[in-house]
């Protein structure tokens, strides 16, 4: 009787453990897609709380490529530390533009790619014969960065993010000056520019100083490290703060710049009527303006445009090209044309970065003050 009673008791607590796991279970699950929901929408916070499934991807991105060794610019590993913490590699190397290392019998240098601060194109020798990678590139002038340097081989490795006809990119200056002058015109109104936190944010911001505007120019927190960083590299910025905390009266007249993503967010109802603005090589597509939106679009890039990569190839003097990053086709189909040897790589795993960059739930602002 008592091991029957026992049993009778054992059993209920197995049945009781059991409901209340599954309960737990089931409210974990809850929780789990109420997240993903509040997540994906920016519904928290101004999209401070991102969704669990950003946070898997932004773990795999930024640890499932984790390099062992990695030889850069000073520029570029001080970046790369700001972005993805100090053990973002195992060991680190800095090199010098035009400095040459001898690894394994090739000859290794680091040119200028006018990119951004610290981008860098590779040029590796062998037996009288030379490659150069040029990562993204661009062969116009920027103050904030070394410009490009032409580099002569006989392989070159070119990026085609821009490798069409259709993209003949505006003269930057001029795309600053309608900017300032909508600014002008709409003295009411805040001007909200989305640029990618490195480089670009920091060339607007560059250019708008260039073109004689000395005021506060405002931004969104995603921006501070980065930006931080070029001024401490003693690249001349101006005045900037960051917009959190300011009222929202205070931001009619002025201009903030953010990423992308921040313009179509909760994030931007705290500025009065805002004009928004998008600086991208994309923005000569005006179908994509209008996707996203935007008023004023600007086209102004960090790559080189159609004109920009022929001209480069063509200078390089270099009989194969290999073509990756892009619109792979129509580069290499120029290239035949011209007598180059030439090839698509097709890497897998490269995007259009300027237009999709999330901030950082770190970067991440909240609070709006009336």
């Amino acid at each position: 009787m008592a091991d029957a009673v026992d049993g009778s008791l054992a059993d209920g607590g197995r049945r009781g453990w059991a409901i209340r796991h599954w309960a737990g279970l089931r409210n974990g699950v809850a929780i789990l897609v109420v997240w993903e929901f509040l997540g994906r929408f920016g519904l928290v916070a101004g999209g401070a709380l991102p969704a669990p499934s950003e946070i898997l991807v932004r773990f795999w991105q930024d640890r499932g490529d984790y390099p062992g060794h990695v030889l850069a610019t000073q520029e570029t590993l001080d970046i790369m530390r700001l972005r993805y913490g100090e053990n973002f590699a195992g060991s680190t190397q800095a090199i010098r533009y035009g400095e040459t290392l001898e690894i394994s019998g090739v000859r290794v240098s680091y040119h200028p790619a006018g990119h951004v601060l610290g981008s860098a194109q590779i040029a590796v020798e062998r037996k009288g014969t030379r490659i150069v990678a040029s990562g993204d590139y661009k062969d116009v002038a920027d103050p904030t960065c070394a410009p490009f340097e032409l580099v002569p081989c006989d392989v070159f490795i070119t990026e085609a993010t821009f490798g069409l006809p259709v993209f003949r990119h505006s003269d930057a200056a001029g795309e600053i000056r309608k900017l300032l002058h909508s600014v002008t015109v709409f003295p009411e109104r805040a001007h909200l520019v989305g640029a990618y936190s490195l480089g670009k944010a920091q060339r607007v911001i560059a250019m708008l100083r260039a073109a004689g505007y000395d005021r506060t120019i405002y931004l969104h927190g995603a921006m501070e490290k980065i930006t931080a960083y070029y001024r401490e590299r003693g690249i001349d910025l101006g005045p900037v703060e960051l917009v959190k905390g300011a009222r929202k009266a205070e931001l009619a007249g002025t201009i903030t710049i953010c990423p992308p993503t921040a313009m179509s967010d909760l994030w931007s109802r705290r500025f009065p009527d805002p004009v928004l603005a998008f600086a991208s090589g994309w923005m000569r597509v005006r179908a994509r303006a209008r996707q996203r939106g935007v008023t004023l679009p600007l086209v102004i890039s960090d790559h080189a445009d159609w004109d920009g990569l022929v001209k480069t190839i063509a200078a390089t003097g270099c009989s194969e090209v290999w073509v990756t990053h892009g619109e792979e086709e129509a580069l290499v189909h120029w290239a035949h044309m011209q007598g180059i040897k030439a090839k698509p790589l097709a890497i897998v795993g490269y995007g259009d970065e300027e237009e999709h960059e999330n901030p950082a739930p770190a970067d991440a602002e909240t609070g709006a003050k009336p």
